[in-house]
């Protein structure tokens, strides 16, 4: 009987065990299932919904062949017009590149010595719908119609995988294309050469955004290649030559050998050697490498678990986890080398290498998000910038396959480095770092010479003057900070004083900053806080001085007295958000989108601003603008996101105010008090730990903190550190539908 008893608790040990099992892979499978690739793909969001895997090497992704400001990234939702995959995409920029080494399927000959202006002038072109597309995490499939060719894409780090499914007995044949471009990209030497019978490879040379951009590949089908055309500069081939601009080739396949073709594709930055280590080794298994794409994924999103009954949520939630974890990518080959702008070639020591680098939005929300659920790749990313600050030195501003763009205002490198550091993150040398930023700041290059003269940056010497000069005194603060960890005190005072620039530019009169000229004294006239010109001729970066005149997040306290109180300080934080959304101006730029008021959520400058109000005593109204936002400015929709996605930012601002923190100065390393949404948030910290995040009684109208506990003892303030999450725990609220104005109130100055 003992021994009966025994195995009746071994059986039912092992069937619990199984029941738990499927229990966990059932919820690993959930994260992806609340992933839509396709939010942001329409409006002005500028998302791709092609595959790929986190911070991966390779957005293998349809490409519509349109030149325009809402195609940035190859794809738009409005469209119904494919004209090939490319190989390399960019997620929610402003400006438009990459889309390199197109391969599009075809059931004909097509006469390839066409001249291409246009995508109308483009033979093999075809029709798609919605109806038939589908876009998940590490997969994309899609019905071109005008074959009848089934496409599905997925990927490794970096190799992608085509599979393409053509009409029984019908011809089959695959275009590679290198010479065409869109929006910014224009080609300047491409090449394809056939190896052997299933292995062809290539370099397309390219200038636009990224001013010298070399990308080498190589294709291995399934199938051997049983015929071949080449075309060179319009002209039919045997051989490609070596200076050719646009090189299109067509590959044919034995369709009596079952109706697919699969073919696997990997890239270097470095030379067609490379990309063939590059290429992984192995089978076409399109489903195992789908579903190892899938598995990485599953594990990327499961850092942040929320629960709630809402399914819009988890999936605006999901998407926006999935969205913060395309960028920066993967930049580094197998065998650590990679290319800069200026043709070297640097061999990694111990890191991998990422490029699109989109700091001016990334430093705000994306990059501190990624200390908490990608902490792993944060010293590589910063050991990225100092290879690139190499170069010239001069620390990165917004780095594309390599190349610095020179894109956007201030040196946002500098608080990235800074908040890793302060937040304990090794990997790097913190002296060498230090160096790099004290270096960066005190060159002449991009205003700084003025900056340095005057103590701001005057209107009548430079653009933009406004905004370059409130970065600038960020940045500052930030070396300061990264001084006084390292002992470095004269250098401390020395930026610290400098970090003050924004006092020169306050007009206490109108409560903006203003445009001052170089005499110290005038002011920019005539002055409309509601007027915008685009990149030029303007104080404001792609905006006006109702969304540029709060960026002081490093000295908030000092900024409320320049207004003159806390309630002079609250009243213009609310006027912002109830004026009228008239922006004025014959050249008004696009990036004024997601108006609240004037408040811009479809912009970075505005991102911190809801939570200005919990440092002037009223954290209610940031408890309420914080929630207005998140209800308003983010939906489930291909039109779910406000304005650009901008490599991760628009999304990392939803993941964080979403469970309640909000990084107002990611440098300070602390998060600030939002208003949660989910009824539970967990948080899987790189040291093993969790911090849970809990909001009993919360609801669409249940939206106000009534009171707070963090491990069981009574929290009553605004800001929770970066450290105290590190230590594991749980941040529970009550939330109530009105406004419990005693919470969190700390009086910063005297009213």
């Amino acid at each position: 009987m003992k021994n009966i008893a025994v195995v009746l608790l071994i059986v039912i040990f092992a069937a619990s065990c199984s029941k738990n099992i499927s229990k966990i892979d059932t919820k690993e499978g959930f994260f992806k299932n609340y992933v839509n690739p396709f939010i942001g793909t329409g409006g002005h969001g500028h998302t791709y919904p092609g595959a790929t895997v986190p911070f991966g090497m390779l957005q293998v992704s349809p490409v519509n062949g349109v030149s325009n400001w809402d195609w940035c990234s190859g794809y738009h939702y409005s469209d119904s017009i494919a004209i090939g995959f490319s190989h390399l995409s960019l997620s929610g920029t402003g400006i438009g590149d990459l889309a390199d080494v197109l391969f599009m399927p075809s059931n004909k000959k097509i006469d390839l010595t066409f001249k291409t202006s246009s995508r109308d002038s483009i033979p093999y072109k075809s029709k798609y719908s919605h109806s038939n597309e589908t876009a998940t995490p590490g997969y994309y499939q899609v019905l071109l119609k005008d074959p009848n060719i089934n496409v599905e894409l997925t990927t490794s780090l970096r190799t992608a995988l085509h599979k393409y499914t053509y009409a029984q007995g019908d011809k089959q044949s695959v275009i590679v294309n290198l010479g065409f471009g869109i929006n910014w990209d224009k080609a300047t030497n491409t090449f394809i050469q056939v190896e052997d019978n299933q292995t062809i490879s290539g370099y397309r040379y390219s200038t636009g955004w990224a001013k010298n951009q070399k990308v080498f590949f190589v294709a291995k089908f399934s199938k051997p290649i049983v015929e071949h055309r080449l075309v060179s500069d319009g002209i039919e081939v045997d051989e490609i030559s070596k200076d050719a601009v646009k090189s299109v080739a067509q590959f044919f396949f034995n369709q009596k050998e079952g109706e697919e073709v699969l073919v696997k594709v990997a890239l270097s930055s470095v030379s067609i050697a490379n990309a063939k280590e590059n290429l992984d080794a192995g089978d076409f298994d399109f489903e195992a490498v789908k579903t190892e794409s899938e598995n990485k994924w599953n594990q990327a999103l499961s850092k942040i678990q929320v629960e709630t009954p809402i399914d819009s949520l988890k999936t605006i939630f999901y998407t926006a986890m999935y969205h913060a974890q395309l960028a920066p990518v993967t930049f580094s080959d197998k065998n650590g080398q990679f290319r800069k702008e200026n043709d070297s070639i640097v061999t990694t020591n111990n890191y991998t290498a990422y490029s699109t680098l989109s700091l001016w939005d990334t430093f705000r929300a994306e990059h501190p998000l990624l200390t908490l659920i990608a902490a792993d790749k944060v010293s590589d990313m910063v050991n990225s910038m100092i290879e690139y600050y190499n170069t010239k030195r001069i620390l990165p501003v917004w780095t594309l396959y390599g190349n610095e763009t020179n894109t956007m205002t201030g040196y946002h490198s500098i608080p990235v480095i800074v908040e890793a550091y302060l937040k304990g993150i090794k990997g790097f040398d913190a002296e060498v770092v230090y160096e790099a930023m004290k270096t960066t700041m005190m060159q002449d290059e991009r205003g700084l010479v003025h900056y340095k003269k005057y103590g701001y940056i005057p209107y009548n010497l430079l653009d933009e003057s406004v905004t370059i000069t409130l970065e600038y005194a960020y940045n500052d603060w930030c070396v300061a900070q990264m001084a006084k960890a390292l002992g470095k005190e004269a250098d401390y005072e020395l930026f610290l004083n400098r970090s003050k620039a924004y006092q020169h530019l306050f007009d206490a009169k109108s409560g903006f900053m203003r445009g001052k000229s170089s005499d110290g004294k005038s002011w920019h006239e005539p002055f409309d806080p509601k007027y915008s010109n685009h990149r030029e001729h303007t104080d404001y970066t792609e905006g006006n001085a109702w969304q540029h005149s709060w960026f002081v997040p490093h000295a908030v306290e000092d900024f409320i007295k320049l207004h003159g109180s806390n309630d002079v300080f609250t009243d213009r934080l609310e006027q912002l958000f109830t004026e009228s959304s008239e922006i004025t101006g014959s050249n008004v730029s696009a990036d004024i989108s997601g108006l609240i008021g004037q408040y811009a959520h479809g912009n970075e400058p505005s991102h911190h601003i809801a939570y200005m109000f919990n440092r002037a005593g009223k954290p209610w109204r940031t408890q309420y603008w914080a929630r207005k936002i998140l209800d308003t400015q983010y939906n489930t929709t291909p039109n779910g996101l406000s304005g650009n996605e901008d490599c991760g930012q628009m999304s990392a601002w939803y993941v964080l105010s979403s469970i309640g923190l909000y990084s107002m100065n990611p440098a300070a390393t602390e998060y600030e008090i939002g208003s949660p949404i989910f009824e539970k948030a967990t948080i899987a910290l790189p040291n093993g730990k969790a911090f849970t995040i809990k909001a009993e009684n919360v609801s669409a109208e249940n939206i106000y903190i009534q009171s707070a506990t963090l491990n069981g003892l009574l929290f009553n303030q605004t800001t929770i550190s970066h450290k105290t999450l590190l230590n594991g725990g749980t941040l529970h609220f009550i939330m109530g539908k009105t406004p419990n104005k005693n919470w969190g109130v700390v009086q910063t100055i005297q009213k």
